[in-house]
C-alpha cells in the first residue's frame, strides 16, 4: 500500500510548486528572535518548523496552528520512546507486561497522530480537492484523489480514506526529524569549515546566480552542493542503524552464521567511518565525492543511508529533492555565522543517539541577506 501511494504521489508532486513553496517559506522558516542581540537566529530543529511538513502539508505549519505543535510534539516524543532502549526487546516474554512503558506511551502518541490526521483530512475532503479550484496541489490532496478517482482498482483495493491516516504516520513519523536533521548537520559541517561554504556559495552563484531562486532542473548542475549532502549522509546517516531486518533463513555472513528469525541492525554509521573504506573517515571532505561514482541509492553499499534492497526508504527520492533545494536555497539566499564566542574549533558536534541522530546541542546560526 505505502507503495502504491508514494509512488504515486512522488510522481504527482508539482517540484515546482515545492520550490515557489520554499522560496516564500525560506525567510520565515526556522527563524526566531535573539532577544539580547535583536537578531534573527536560525532555530529549525528546535522550533519543529519540519521540512517534510512545510512541503507535504502547507497549512499545519502555520506558526499560529496548534494542530501542527501538535502533531511536531507527538513526533517527537514517538521517535524519542522508539529510540529508547527496550529490556523487552532482548527479553520477549516481556512484551505483554511492558516493564518501562514504552508501548503504552507510543500509543498514545499513535492515537493523538491519527486522530489530529483524521480531523485534517475530513475538513480537506469537505473541502475539495485544491486542484480542481487551481490552487496548488499538495500530498494530501493527492492521495485523497487516488482514493477518489484512482482508475488502478489495485490502488483502490489498497488505498482507502481510513488508510490516509495510518501513510501519513509513517511519512510524518519517518521523513519529518529525519529530514530536519540532515539539514542541521549539514549546516553545522559547512559552519564548522567555511571553505567548503565559500565554494558551495561560489557555485551556486555562477549556476544560478546570487540571491536568484533554485529550481529542481539546478540540481544536476551543482555537483559540489551534491557532494556535501553525500558527505553529511556518511558522516550523520539520520538512521544510524537503519530499520531492523529480520533473518528469513539460517545464514552464514563473513564466518558468524545468523539463525533463522534472528533480528539484524546493520551499523551505517560504521559503515561510513570505515578507516579500510573512507581516507580520512572523521573529516568532512565534501570533494571526495567529486571524482568518485559512489551514490546513496542503495547500490553502492560503502554508503547506504536509505538502506537498499526492496527494502529502500520509499521516501528516498523526495528526500534528495527537499535537502537539496532547501539547502541551495539557504545557502544561495543568505551568508551564515556562528552566535558570538563560537569559533569554528569549538562548535559542538555531538551527536544524541537515538532511533534518528540529532545533535545534542542544536545548531544556532545568524544569518545575512545575500545582495543581488
Amino acid at each position: 500500500m505505502s507503495r502504491v501511494a508514494i509512488g504515486n504521489a512522488h510522481v504527482a508532486l508539482d517540484v515546482r510548486f515545492f520550490a515557489s513553496l520554499l522560496w516564500m517559506e525560506v525567510g520565515r522558516w526556522g527563524w526566531a528572535r535573539d532577544s539580547e542581540h535583536g537578531r534573527q537566529v536560525w532555530l529549525a530543529p528546535c522550533k519543529w518548523l519540519s521540512l517534510c511538513e512545510l512541503y507535504l502539508w502547507q497549512p499545519i505549519t502555520d506558526s499560529n496552528s496548534d494542530t501542527g505543535e501538535e502533531i511536531k510534539e507527538a513526533v517527537r516524543g514517538m521517535i524519542e520512546e522508539m529510540g529508547r532502549p527496550n529490556i523487552a526487546d532482548s527479553f520477549p516474554f516481556l512484551k505483554m507486561i511492558d516493564p518501562q512503558g514504552i508501548r503504552k506511551r507510543n500509543n498514545i502518541y499513535f492515537r493523538k497522530m491519527l486522530d489530529l490526521f483524521d480531523t485534517i483530512i475530513n475538513q480537506r475532503s469537505k473541502l475539495g480537492a485544491k486542484s480542481a479550484s487551481g490552487k496548488d496541489t499538495d500530498i494530501l490532496d493527492i492521495l485523497i484523489d487516488l482514493t477518489e478517482n484512482a482508475e488502478d482498482k489495485r490502488v483502490h483495493e489498497q488505498l482507502q480514506k481510513s488508510t490516509i491516516g495510518h501513510l501519513l504516520l509513517d511519512i510524518f513519523g519517518a521523513g519529518t526529524e529525519t529530514t530536519s536533521a540532515t539539514l542541521e548537520w549539514s549546516m553545522a559541517e559547512l559552519l564548522k569549515a567555511p571553505e567548503a561554504m565559500s565554494k558551495a556559495q561560489a557555485e551556486l552563484e555562477q549556476v544560478i546566480g546570487k540571491g536568484k531562486k533554485m529550481k529542481e532542473s539546478d540540481i544536476p548542475q551543482l555537483p559540489y552542493l551534491q557532494a556535501i549532502i553525500k558527505e553529511t549522509l556518511r558522516l550523520h546517516p539520520p538512521a544510524p542503524l537503519l530499520v531492523p531486518r529480520l533473518a528469513e533463513s539460517d545464514v552464514e555472513v563473513c564466518g558468524y552464521t545468523i539463525p533463522k528469525d534472528a533480528q539484524v541492525l546493520i551499523n551505517v554509521w560504521a559503515i561510513g567511518r570505515d578507516p579500510n573504506v573512507w581516507e580520512n573517515p572523521d573529516k568532512f571532505m565534501p570533494e571526495r565525492f567529486l571524482k568518485s561514482n559512489i551514490d546513496a541509492g542503495g547500490r553502492d553499499f560503502e554508503l547506504i543511508p536509505f538502506g537498499a534492497g526492496r527494502r529502500i526508504c520509499p521516501g528516498m527520492l523526495l528526500a534528495n529533492r527537499i535537502l537539496h533545494l532547501t539547502l541551495g536555497s539557504l545557502l544561495n539566499s543568505f551568508d551564515w555565522k556562528l552566535e558570538d564566542g563560537v569559533e569554528p574549533d569549538t562548535l559542538n558536534m555531538e551527536d544524541k543517539y537515538g532511533l534518528t541522530l540529532i545533535m545534542d546541542q542544536p545548531l544556532r546560526a545568524f544569518p545575512t541577506a545575500t545582495s543581488t
